[in-house]
């Protein structure tokens, strides 16, 4: 079986396992036991919302560090338009370009400018109508493995393309072995706000291999940036993207970029997590194009962002509001050569949540299952340390769990058991007191 890799991990000396993280799960992968959360590798989508949610920063993101670009002779960053918005009083997309190339980087290629290429191969796709409607969005990864997970009929709605972050990839390494560079020369680094995407670039499901040698942090790039951008005066001329591909960092940019009226942009797992029941039970077959973030806000939420979403977008306005002048933009022969924008691997359905590989075992443990859950207070109040009722119920059938875990059902098997006690004392002998004893012992001693 395939080693599962995740981005998510869990600190377990910070852990207190106060089961916030099972909670908002949206694929139940978190249980609680021993006073300890532990992640399902299997069921983990690295949507980063346990990050979030984690008051104890228990949960956190594996990125490769800064100085990882070293290992490679020719240094290309190519930066998420997120990383636009996290700096208070810049509009110019050079000066964290600049900034970039100062930290190290020979190159830098914007992601945002290959959002645009995508944006123009999807409306192609689209346009040809021989898609499933709605058209579901490819660009988020936790989405996309969200609905491996818990909506499998889905997957033929998912647009089969790659993700800008892929295709700049692509690009970039394309166009410097095209100057001369040797590819094993070249180290690609993502700046990602996600965990997802960091996953994403590691073990690629949709592609044979990820053309990214790594991804750093949003956060620490953003860190080792603060300094170096107060020393510029005159940035390079390194941007070459529009307000379409910077605006795909925030909820409804593709969507609109897209020019499909006929859409629905949805951010928050949760909402995504509604919208997709409603395509599922057949709901929205009159919608041709669906945009679902799993962040709140886009990628300006992500979850290895430093700014609060809301002020990202107000930045985002800005940023945009000036792009929308006659600034100079770079132009360079990029993307003269076409490359594959398309899944070269069908998307598989995810089998997370069976019970047993044998059909009729996994029918009696079904069985076993409601009955379990029918004899459960059906609260989910989480204190057994599974998100529902019915995850503890599934933990029980699988061997994982005790129906004692669920403390009302063992305050019920206690009661039971010191009514039996009492039921039990009533049917027993009266005892032979100390005092009756002695008292025996003192008269065979007398007799005697």
């Amino acid at each position: 079986m395939e080693e599962v890799l995740h981005s998510v991990r869990l600190d377990i000396d910070k852990c207190i396992g106060c089961t916030d993280c099972i909670k908002r799960c949206p694929t139940e992968a978190i249980r609680v036991r021993n006073g300890k959360a532990h992640i399902m590798d299997e069921r983990c989508i690295d949507c980063g919302m346990c990050i979030r949610v984690c008051r104890n920063h228990a949960k956190k993101a594996i990125t490769e560090p800064l100085d990882k670009i070293n290992d490679y002779k020719y240094k290309v960053a190519i930066p998420a338009p997120t990383l636009y918005t996290q700096f208070r009083g810049i509009v110019d997309p050079n000066i964290i370009l600049t900034a970039l190339k100062k930290l190290g980087f020979d190159e830098v290629f914007e992601v945002a400018r290959a959002a645009e290429i995508i944006t123009e191969e999807s409306k192609r796709m689209i346009a040809k109508d021989n898609l499933l409607k709605p058209v579901i969005s490819s660009a988020c990864p936790a989405i996309v493995k969200l609905i491996q997970i818990r909506f499998p009929s889905l997957i033929p709605n998912i647009l089969p393309i790659i993700s800008p972050k892929e295709a700049m990839a692509r690009y970039a390494k394309k166009y410097l072995v095209g100057k001369g560079i040797k590819k094993e020369d070249i180290g690609i680094f993502f700046i990602s706000p996600c965990a997802a995407k960091v996953t994403n670039s590691k073990q690629p499901q949709v592609i044979d291999e990820s053309y990214v040698d790594g991804v750093i942090s949003l956060k620490e790039i953003y860190l080792k940036l603060v300094p170096v951008i107060k020393t510029i005066k005159e940035p390079e001329i390194l941007q070459m993207s529009s307000n379409t591909g910077i605006g795909w960092a925030h909820t409804g940019g593709e969507g609109y970029a897209s020019g499909i009226e006929n859409h629905i942009a949805v951010d928050g797992i949760e909402n995504v997590i509604k919208i997709l029941e409603r395509v599922e039970n057949g709901k929205l077959d009159d919608v041709n194009f669906i945009e679902c973030l799993a962040c709140v806000g886009g990628c300006l939420g992500g979850p290895l962002t430093v700014e609060n979403c809301f002020v990202s977008s107000n930045r985002m306005d800005k940023i945009k509001k000036y792009n929308s002048g006659e600034g100079k933009k770079r132009d360079i022969p990029l993307f003269d050569e076409k490359i594959d924008l398309y899944w070269s691997n069908p998307l598989e359905t995810k089998h997370v949540m069976k019970l047993d590989d044998n059909v009729e075992k996994a029918i009696e443990k079904l069985e076993q299952l409601e009955r379990i859950y029918d004899i459960l207070p059906k609260i989910d109040c989480g204190s057994c340390g599974a998100p529902t009722c019915r995850a503890l119920a599934e933990d029980i059938v699988c061997g994982k769990a005790n129906i004692e875990d669920c403390v009302f059902m063992l305050r019920q098997k206690v009661r039971d058991m010191a009514e039996q006690m009492v039921t039990l004392a009533q049917k027993m002998p009266p005892s032979i007191s100390n005092e009756t004893i002695n008292n025996k012992i003192l008269e065979k001693r007398s007799s005697q």
